[in-house]
């Protein structure tokens, strides 16, 4: 595809800036919800491209073969927006497997593909990750730990997909007379 290069090159800064914000390895979960619709200019669930999905895949993959991160991929809305994780992934966060292999029509282009590409993979109802990103408005904000902040870039699109970051932290607890931090 013409535009491959562009879109892995546009993620590649997503994903630099979302690691500068937040350090991420093996300890931390990426949740990812990617409409490559919305990336070739189409509306979200209306033209799921498999190829726009391998390039992504790609980058994805090699973030984390970077990085450590374990990789969880949102489903569209007709697999209740249900998480394609490694199995290793599931098991070391006490996650119960459903009964559902996503697809371009139910699940989506994207987690199609990483349920494909995938050592072992599985899909779970729920995740709570530290760190996301979502290229086409998926709204992955129901998978993220609280507290989520926004990540800004100097991009805010991968394609024709507009993409939001965000990273989470913890939650700052107590009252006026509290300290958050050894000084």
């Amino acid at each position: 595809m013409e535009n491959a290069a562009h879109w892995r090159e546009s993620l590649t800064v997503f994903l630099d800036a979302l690691h500068q914000k937040k350090a991420l390895d093996h300890r931390h979960v990426l949740i990812i919800g990617a409409s490559t619709s919305e990336v070739i200019g189409r509306n979200i669930g209306s033209a799921g491209s498999e190829e726009v999905a391998e390039e992504l895949f790609q980058e994805f993959a090699s973030f984390r073969d970077k990085t450590g991160v374990h990789l969880a991929f949102q489903g569209c809305e007709h697999i209740n927006r249900a998480i394609t994780v490694e199995r290793e992934t599931a098991d070391r966060l006490h996650l119960d497997p459903v009964s559902a292999v996503p697809h371009p029509r139910a699940g989506g282009a994207m987690a199609s593909r990483a349920y494909r590409k995938m050592k072992d993979p599985v899909v779970v109802e729920h995740i709570q990750a530290d760190a996301g990103i979502d290229i086409g408005d998926t709204f992955i904000g129901m998978h993220m730990k609280h507290v989520a902040v926004p990540v800004r870039t100097s991009i805010d699109a991968i394609g024709s997909a507009h993409v939001t970051m965000a990273v989470s932290r913890p939650k700052l607890i107590g009252g006026e007379r509290a300290k958050y931090s050894l000084e």
